[in-house]
């Protein structure tokens, strides 16, 4: 994977950095590793951009991609525990959803890739993979699920290793821990009359996410208990 891992390169993302080319991308993130093996990078901002994807259409046309979505309602409410922790939100959850659309058009500059108040739109993933869908071979795209993550752990490696064809080592899977925590220092968890309430406004979005990958793609029963991380 890229050298440095932190930060995230963002180099199809940020301007100002692909104008650079991608001789720089591969001298800066690539450069130090051998010779004769599959290149990968992270940057989650991509799925958001569709400006990155057509860079990365035009530039990397044989590039395989992986997406890992998490059920959306935990995504929002884990995006909105991450805000309040970095001093970014002052509002309730509740609250902060209603002002999201506001905020949302007037977020600083410096915060316009973090994008700390977006919390209902950020889930809507059908609406940002379809970009990607569009332009890129279907058998080049990989869903995955942070969910199957815990609860599989060896069956998405498995999975993830066809998929970029490389040498099977599953066992690299076991024991991660948790990654990400929602929940580190005793935050409250989501009040149940929200989960309903965005249970309620992701049904449709979740079951168009399904339709747009196929039944090889389990969706999210907006009626189910949130899958611990």
């Amino acid at each position: 994977m890229a050298r440095p891992r932190q930060p995230e390169p963002k180099f199809f993302l940020i301007d100002e950095l692909y104008e650079r080319g991608l001789s720089y991308y591969s001298a800066t993130w690539f450069d130090a590793l051998p010779n004769g093996m599959r290149y990968g990078e992270k940057t989650t901002n991509y799925l958001e951009s569709s400006t990155a994807c057509t860079r990365i259409a035009n530039d990397l046309p044989n590039v395989r991609l992986v997406f890992m979505l998490r059920n959306p309602v935990d995504r929002a409410h884990s995006n909105y525990l991450w805000s309040t922790r970095n001093g970014l939100e002052t509002e309730t959850f509740e609250r902060a959803l209603e002002l999201e659309a506001r905020r949302e058009n007037h977020v600083e500059a410096k915060l316009r890739y973090a994008r700390p108040f977006a919390y209902f739109s950020r889930g809507l993933y059908a609406e940002l993979l379809r970009p990607w869908i569009e332009r890129f071979p279907r058998e080049h795209i990989l869903v995955l699920r942070t969910e199957d993550v815990a609860r599989a752990p060896r069956d998405v490696a498995q999975k993830l290793y066809r998929f970029v064809s490389v040498a099977e080592q599953v066992e690299l899977a076991d024991d991660l821990g948790t990654i990400n925590a929602a929940h580190p220092d005793g935050s409250p968890e989501i009040d149940p009359a929200i989960r309903e309430a965005l249970n309620a406004r992701y049904r449709e979005p979740n079951a168009e996410l399904t339709h747009l990958l196929g039944p090889t793609f389990t969706g999210w029963d907006t009626a189910q208990t949130r899958v611990s991380q």
